[in-house]
């Protein structure tokens, strides 16, 4: 169903701002739990959906912010398309503004690139309830500030994101996973190495000593890999199902109850000395910890390694969810809201308190 909702979603935000009431956007809701806990009256975006142009040969969409990612990605699977930074969808109710707002990709991230990378344009509606456009719906637009891309993860902080353009590349011809079993630091000796060759490898994730390696790709070239990488095939369905697993975050690993800690570091940090269960991905760039380490332990770990930490899940979020900014990085984000959103009542503390 498609529904052009940006005038009622216009003036909603122009009466919020006028009587300075605080708004939380909200679309599906499956990412809820992220950051810190929504505040202000419930703007749903649902409504505003649909399909606004996509012509496979252009390998471009543009979509509407209640789209079901869901729809979205069914449509471009028919295509022989896909969203090459694999969005986590955290259940069926998903939106493709949820999605760009929260900035979160799945296991291709560190070969194929974030969110972010793939926003070509974006309308929106500021805090004066003006709807403004951003970027293109072509691949060679690069004029001006990138507007559009500061959307990716601003948690609906800046503005409403109405509509968004996206690259859409073909799906890979062949993929093939292969298993090894190696201790951590090998693990990380390994990735590093691979990362520094020509192979396909579009994702990974090690986890209690088992290595898997998923290469994409022409055919031949993902059989020459695999020979190279050598370890155990994971057969059939099952390849699938498991990163699947790990972009949804329904893989065993994430069902633990202790607080889920995502550790942002160079790939080539060593082991971290950090208690409780780990899994790596993004070539060792990206370091899940479920622990009931203190706060101050883990920061101060990832920032050791060159690196930070964000609270990704948990019931108690009161050691703050993000990295506390340094006093640059806090007047940018200050100023940009300043300009975006001067009257300050767009989803207010959800990435920082005072933003």
């Amino acid at each position: 169903m498609d529904s052009d909702d940006s005038k009622a979603l216009s003036d909603q935000i122009r009466a919020a701002a006028a009587a300075r009431h605080a708004l939380r956007f909200r679309g599906g809701g499956s990412k809820d739990f992220y950051g810190n806990a929504p505040r202000g009256d419930l703007l749903d975006t649902r409504g505003h959906c649909g399909i606004v142009a996509y012509e496979p040969t252009e390998l471009v969409v543009t979509a509407r912010c209640g789209t079901l990612l869901s729809d979205l990605e069914k449509m471009l699977s028919a295509q022989g398309q896909f969203l090459a930074f694999e969005p986590p969808s955290f259940g069926a109710a998903a939106t493709l503004g949820g999605c760009v707002a929260a900035g979160l990709s799945g296991p291709r991230r560190a070969s194929a690139g974030a969110v972010r990378d793939y926003v070509l344009g974006a309308k929106i509606v500021d805090g004066r309830g003006q709807i403004l456009g951003f970027g293109g719906q072509v691949m060679k637009n690069v004029a001006g500030y990138d507007v559009s891309r500061a959307m990716a993860g601003s948690m609906g902080t800046l503005g409403l994101i109405l509509e968004v353009s996206l690259k859409v590349p073909p799906l890979p011809f062949a993929e093939a996973t292969r298993r090894l079993e190696l201790p951590e630091a090998k693990a990380l000796e390994m990735l590093n190495h691979w990362g520094g060759q020509p192979l396909p490898i579009s994702a990974c994730a090690w986890s209690g000593g088992e290595l898997s390696v998923r290469l994409s790709g022409a055919a031949s070239a993902v059989g020459a890999a695999a020979e190279a990488i050598g370890g155990e095939p994971i057969a059939g369905d099952a390849d699938a199902r498991f990163w699947l697993g790990i972009r949804e975050q329904t893989d065993a690993f994430f069902c633990s109850d202790k607080p889920l800690w995502r550790l942002s570091v160079p790939s080539v940090a060593p082991p971290l000395a950090l208690p409780g269960e780990q899994l790596i991905e993004w070539g060792g760039a990206l370091r899940w910890f479920a622990s009931n380490a203190d706060a101050r332990t883990v920061r101060a770990a990832a920032a050791q390694a060159g690196g930070h930490a964000t609270l990704f899940r948990a019931s108690d979020k009161s050691a703050g969810v993000f990295t506390v900014l340094t006093p640059v990085l806090a007047t940018i984000h200050r100023n940009l809201k300043q300009a975006f959103d001067p009257a300050g009542i767009f989803n207010p503390g959800r990435m920082y308190p005072d933003l």
